[in-house]
């Protein structure tokens, strides 16, 4: 429902690039990176929501309170493939 309301007409208006140039081509291109920066955001934290759900212990307890450094570049080394993956469809 968010998808089909909100990120669609978004989509559409992705393809009205503004002919100007100036301060119309700024506010267009900044507008777009806003919006592909919150999606890229809130799908980065729903992939860490879901490995949080997915183990049967508390990442973040483990990595916090028993210091697991192995845990920790798991947890990383997964955050970065995300955020590579991301921006890769992002950018097209």
């Amino acid at each position: 429902m968010f998808v089909s309301r909100y990120l669609f007409p978004a989509l559409l208006l992705a393809d009205t690039v503004p002919q100007t140039s100036g301060s119309g081509m700024l506010m267009y291109h900044l507008g777009a990176v806003a919006i592909f920066s919150a999606v890229g955001i809130v799908i980065l934290g729903i992939g860490l929501y879901l490995i949080e759900k997915w183990t049967p212990y508390s990442v973040t307890e483990k990595i916090v309170d028993d210091n697991n450094t192995a845990l920790a570049i798991v947890v990383a080394s997964i955050v970065l493939g995300l955020s590579l993956i991301i921006a890769a469809s992002i950018l097209g």
